[in-house]
């Protein structure tokens, strides 16, 4: 079984538990000043931002099929588990940041402050999915609007939602092939990028993309790229994620 994430942003309050769930479930501050923050950063690892006309939409870690982070990692810091999600050994980490440039959905935030920083980010609840219990955020949700299940199956009940009341959703699912497809999946009833996500992505994994990019160069050339991995996502992400660490290097001081 592949466990994911579903997020239903037709039946999302916005009432936040899930950020607060996630928060205590990695022993992170939570209060006002943090429920008010938009943006996904080392403190914060799920959110719930508001749109116009009281929508809803939340952001955590996609969980790619085959992640980015994982691909170009030269340590081994990233590990796609067989049960769905992606997960980060601060051990093996050397502070490269090369996931956080290569990551499409510019999830994995980095501790500034810290005099030992590591990167951050949601790990699906690992070790409760791997007893079958639910993740922290689907427990914690009053409304049934982030519920978790094998993939298959939370495809299935998205498609029977859109197919129920076609009227009152948008008819896709976004992670369904994004990127090669992930494991956190949404459903709404506006089109995606109303809600922020980014719908210029391929439909195509990303590290097979980038080694078919590596094979058209010869071999000596290429033997340190392929080391570092994630060629075309850190060429065309690189002053985007410069742009992020310096306003955050602002913010902290």
């Amino acid at each position: 079984m592949v466990n994911a994430v579903l997020y239903d942003s037709t039946q999302c309050v916005g009432c936040k538990l899930c950020e607060s769930a996630c928060s205590e479930k990695w022993n992170l501050r939570y209060d006002d000043k943090v429920a008010a923050e938009d943006k996904l950063s080392a403190h914060k690892l799920t959110v719930v931002k508001t749109h116009a006309d009281e929508k809803f939409s939340r952001r955590k870690c996609m969980h790619c099929e085959e992640p980015a982070c994982a691909s170009v990692c030269p340590v081994g810091a990233f590990t796609k588990t067989k049960l769905g999600p992606v997960v980060y050994d601060e051990s093996k980490c050397i502070g490269c940041r090369y996931c956080m440039t290569a990551c499409p959905f510019g999830v994995p935030a980095y501790e500034w402050t810290s005099r030992t920083p590591r990167v951050r980010k949601c790990d699906g609840c690992i070790e409760r999915v791997s007893t079958v219990k639910p993740t922290a955020c689907a427990e914690a949700c009053p409304t049934g609007a982030t519920i978790t299940g094998d993939r298959d199956a939370l495809i299935a009940e998205a498609r029977k939602r859109i197919a129920e009341k076609p009227s009152e959703y948008y008819p896709k699912i976004y992670g369904l092939n994004e990127v090669g497809g992930t494991t956190t999946l949404f459903i709404a009833g506006v089109p995606f990028e109303k809600l922020g996500l980014r719908t210029d992505l391929p439909m195509e994994a990303l590290p097979p993309l980038t080694w078919r990019v590596l094979s058209g160069v010869p071999d000596v050339a290429a033997v340190g790229s392929v080391m570092l991995g994630g060629v075309y996502w850190i060429t065309h992400r690189r002053e985007a994620v410069a742009r992020a660490e310096a306003a955050e290097r602002r913010r902290t001081k």
